[in-house]
């Protein structure tokens, strides 16, 4: 079974276990596009973190693979102007009685949106320091009002971190709650890459990689910025998250060896595509990629069928090479044990 199967804390909402046939997909939807969805390959799932104006609405329900999706518009804690010390206070204002009750159900989740995003700063904070995080420590920083809501808030902040930033919170004491932070991939200086303040990059390129991975294991440049202005992502233009995205892509991660970077064979003129770089096959799979494309779907690693058995495949060929090369460093061992002792029963 695949890892992500089994994940530490479940995603938000419900996963869609769908019927044989037609993983991810919803009732009279599934049937009805059952052909178009996995005949080709579906648009990227775009979790990654996008700037939203006051008031902005989020479209995070992804229905059809195949489809061009909306940004899962996550604020995830990243406001440069709120400090999780802050936690205590009073979050949003109080809804009038006489509004109706949908509006007072919307208010409800606002406010548990925001106490998520007290709780994601103060994660991040915990996972630059490098430092264990107790349950006890987590209910200090939330509203009073939420603390019987614990785990559902937890549940959500862990989604954040995992989709957006390649953060797993993983519990590693059940009796005295205390969790600790892991990244997916080993990016440098904390994941943020470059030295000094920033935030991490391994969500992204966990979604990079996946594109790749769905592309064919190569995607065009063309593809790729594509894929990066549906999360709002765009050239030349800094991202409060990314930095100056071009840069990062085309020249920090390829150096790194995470993605590499070539021009198109035969093109005139020039155009480049990317594929997973050395360092990517070493720390990651993709089995592993899957998992995290069908966690921002809401669904299943077999729901991406063709992809699902390519990535078993893969599995099966990393289990062989580990097994080949125990089976070389033994034979070896034996070697050299075997030489020692026939040179030591000859001397006098």
């Amino acid at each position: 079974m695949p890892r992500g199967q089994k994940n530490k804390l479940n995603t938000p909402e419900k996963r869609h276990q769908a019927p044989s046939g037609t993983p991810g997909l919803k009732g009279a939807q599934a049937t009805a596009t059952k052909k178009e969805s996995f005949s080709s390959s579906p648009s990227p799932p775009c979790g990654i973190l996008s700037q939203r104006k006051p008031g902005a609405k989020s479209h995070s329900t992804l229905k059809r693979p195949q489809r061009d999706l909306s940004t899962t518009t996550l604020s995830a804690g990243v406001s440069h102007t709120r400090s999780y010390k802050g936690a205590n206070g009073k979050i949003g204002k109080e809804q009038s009685s006489s509004q109706a009750p949908l509006s007072i159900v919307q208010s409800q989740r606002d406010r548990l949106t925001k106490t998520t995003n007290i709780l994601v700063e103060f994660l991040m904070h915990m996972y630059k320091r490098k430092k264990p995080v107790m349950k006890a420590d987590m209910l200090k920083i939330i509203n009073k009002k939420y603390k019987s809501r614990f785990i559902e808030i937890l549940k959500r902040a862990s989604f954040s971190m995992e989709v957006v930033f390649g953060i797993d919170l993983k519990e590693v004491d059940p009796t005295k709650h205390s969790y600790i932070l892991v990244s997916k991939m080993s990016l440098p200086n904390n994941g943020t890459v470059s030295r000094g303040r920033g935030f991490p990059k391994t969500g992204l390129l966990m979604n990079l990689l996946g594109l790749i991975f769905m592309k064919g294991n190569c995607a065009t440049e063309e593809k790729i910025w594509e894929f990066l202005n549906k999360m709002r992502v765009y050239a030349g233009k800094r991202h409060f998250i990314f930095g100056e995205p071009k840069k990062l892509i085309t020249h920090d991660l390829v150096k790194l060896k995470y993605l590499e970077y070539r021009q198109v064979p035969n093109s005139n003129p020039a155009r480049y595509e990317f594929l997973w770089g050395p360092r990517a096959h070493a720390e990651t799979s993709k089995m592993r990629v899957l998992e995290f494309w069908a966690k921002i779907n809401n669904t299943v690693p077999s729901a991406f069928q063709s992809w699902y058995e390519e990535a078993l495949r893969d599995e099966a060929k990393r289990v062989q090479a580990t097994v080949t090369a125990r089976a070389d460093a033994n034979a070896m061992a034996r070697g050299c044990s075997s030489v020692l002792s026939s040179s030591s029963s000859h001397t006098y």
